[in-house]
């Protein structure tokens, strides 16, 4: 049996061909999936009973199964879906005066390890596949519904939940055609964001496939300390990921790129590394968006202080660059940036690993 929610609009129509079907039906079908939030195919009602017997028995819509489902006091929703195996991620809704946000995740963990994040703590498991990836979408908008003109609730999306995205490029890539589809949740380009720590390879990909709004989880001014912070930093150094940056603002859908910035106190929060930061991104067009951090259990650091954190952004402001700072959003239900941790089944060791090291810095 296969499972539609893995299809683009493409890959349906080829298997609806398959069926002996006319390819216009696999739009009705996809509009049922995704805009109607239906997985039964016996309530389709405009598609002809002889291909709905068909699907019946060749085919099943399935999302990964709800967990549990939280409210933060800010009205910010997380919503915990199980993967199998013992295995759950974790999907957060930001409800903002102009927006909705759905932050997605894209792995069961992450194998990339950077430091400061709850994420890189639980090790890594697998990629999540493509029905995992917007199965997150289906259950958010189930849930949430549309507001009193029809419209979604659902207005933006950022891959930047667990895991990340462009090490699962292939699944990543296929939710994101279901995500910019017409039959499947009509966002504009400019309305869904990946983030990135910086695999240059698959950034070059995903402006040649889907170039989206781009965002990349920086941290550090320097090469010597994002070695530390955001360790894929060793195989991608930072003159490789700006390339990378100017390369893909010539096909974005914005004319510039995001830079994320996580606020650690006394280790990446000095004016001189705001300075460094100035040196850094000269030449590629870009704003800041400065996260202050959000402590879990087991981290070693700490969060800048509001005092570091607005002195930080005067320096890029003063410089004429246009520079956010994140709010806190869902912490009380540990939904807020850095914090997704869900449930992982470790096969990289990496948790156990870092438990030891942590243990062994306590006895110095």
């Amino acid at each position: 049996m296969i499972n539609l929610m893995d299809l683009s609009l493409p890959q349906l129509e080829a298997f609806v061909e398959g069926l002996g079907e006319k390819r216009f039906r696999a739009k009705q079908v996809m509009r049922w999936i995704h805009l109607y939030g239906e997985n039964d195919f016996t309530r389709m009602t405009d598609i002809a009973k002889s291909l709905r017997e068909k699907l019946l028995e060749t085919a099943v819509i399935q999302p990964p199964k709800l967990i549990a489902s939280h409210e933060s006091d800010d009205g910010t929703r997380k919503w915990v879906l199980e993967v199998g195996a013992g295995n759950a991620i974790e999907t957060v809704f930001i409800p903002e005066d102009d927006r909705g946000t759905l932050c997605v995740s894209s792995q069961v963990g992450c194998a990339l390890a950077c430091t400061f994040c709850s994420t890189g703590h639980q090790g890594f498991n697998r990629n999540l596949t493509s029905a995992e990836i917007i199965g997150q979408v289906w259950w958010a908008n189930r849930a949430l519904g549309r507001d009193p003109k029809g419209e979604r609730i659902i207005s933006n999306i950022v891959m930047m939940g667990m895991g990340e995205p462009l090490a699962n490029f292939e699944n990543v890539d296929t939710a994101l055609d279901i995500m910019l589809d017409d039959y499947g949740y009509g966002l504009s380009r400019r309305r869904v964001t990946v983030s990135t720590s910086g695999i240059v390879p698959a950034m070059d990909r995903l402006r040649d496939r889907h170039p989206v709004a781009l965002a990349v989880s920086l941290h550090a001014p320097n090469d010597a300390l994002r070695d530390v912070i955001v360790p894929i930093n060793k195989k991608y150094p930072l003159i490789a990921l700006l390339g990378a940056c100017r390369r893909y603002l010539e096909k974005a859908p914005r004319d510039f790129v995001t830079f994320e910035y996580v606020m650690l106190e006394g280790v990446n929060d000095q004016l001189a590394h705001a300075r460094q930061l100035l040196d850094l991104v000269e030449g590629t067009p870009c704003k800041f968006n400065l996260i202050p951090f959000n402590p879990f259990p087991g981290s070693e650091y700490r969060r800048s202080p509001q005092s570091a954190i607005h002195q930080f952004r005067s320096v890029l402001m003063e410089a004429g660059y246009v520079v956010t700072v994140r709010k806190t959003r869902g912490d009380d239900i540990d939904a807020a940036c850095g914090q997704l941790a869900g449930q992982v089944k470790d096969k990289s060791r990496r948790a156990a690993r870092m438990a030891m090291h942590s243990l062994e810095r306590s006895e110095l």
